[in-house]
């Protein structure tokens, strides 16, 4: 495992960092309704949820997911007072949206939150996960291996001879090496809908930049060095 004076052998570490614009935004919406009876709560949530996936759906192909996560309708019972006796009805469900176009997701979030009982989670920034960025900061990882085993090579006089193995960092284990960074988070909240007058302004959102790190062990045979 550690060479031979014919074919010694060296073992480097390739580590590559980029920074890029995010390409996707999540947002997730979540609808709200309460009511004395079952009936009336069920109504109301369904009016705001259509109203929300009916909003969404007009911005087209800049809406490249929607997708129904959650629902529920819990009832709530009295404090006191004997048997099971219901108060009030509290139903909710919840939709995830994302989004390619971050110009037209500003306008979006501020026209969901208009809503009534309508909450707006995110946005998270990400990448998909086929983009090309993923491969570039691989292929840097991989070159910087290489660089820096030459220069190893370089300073004993010799060269590299062969490679003998190339592993991505933790390969073998089920744990990522370097957790991802948590994404930006922004929440907004309203209670009451709003009329073309009082409309809210777009939101100025900045996207957050995606920082992408790649890690390999590489493994070279040198050419006997004259020491």
């Amino acid at each position: 495992p550690y060479g031979t004076p014919d074919a010694p052998r060296i073992a480097v570490r390739g580590e590559a960092h980029l920074e890029v614009d995010p390409e996707i935004a999540r947002i997730t919406v979540t609808v709200g309704a309460r009511g004395k009876d079952r009936r009336t709560a069920l109504d109301d949530l369904t009016r705001r949820n259509t109203a929300v996936l009916d909003l969404v759906k007009t911005y087209g192909d800049a809406v490249e997911r929607l997708e129904t996560g959650a629902f529920s309708l819990t009832p709530e019972l009295t404090k006191h007072g004997r048997g099971e006796r219901v108060r009030t009805y509290h139903g909710a469900v919840r939709t995830t949206a994302e989004l390619a176009d971050f110009t037209a997701l500003g306008e979006l979030v501020t026209r969901l939150a208009d809503h009534d009982l309508t909450s707006v989670d995110g946005p998270w920034w990400t990448l998909r996960p086929d983009s090309p960025a993923h491969r570039d900061v691989r292929q840097k990882a991989v070159h910087e291996a290489v660089q820096r085993a030459r220069e190893y090579a370089e300073a004993l006089g010799t060269t590299l001879d062969a490679l003998l193995e190339l592993a991505d960092i933790g390969a073998e284990n089920t744990q990522p090496a370097y957790p991802r960074p948590p994404a930006a988070r922004m929440r907004t909240m309203s209670y009451a809908g709003a009329t073309e007058e009082t409309a809210a302004a777009s939101l100025d959102l900045e996207p957050q930049r995606q920082h992408l790190h790649a890690s390999v062990n590489a493994r070279f045979t040198l050419r006997p060095p004259r020491l």
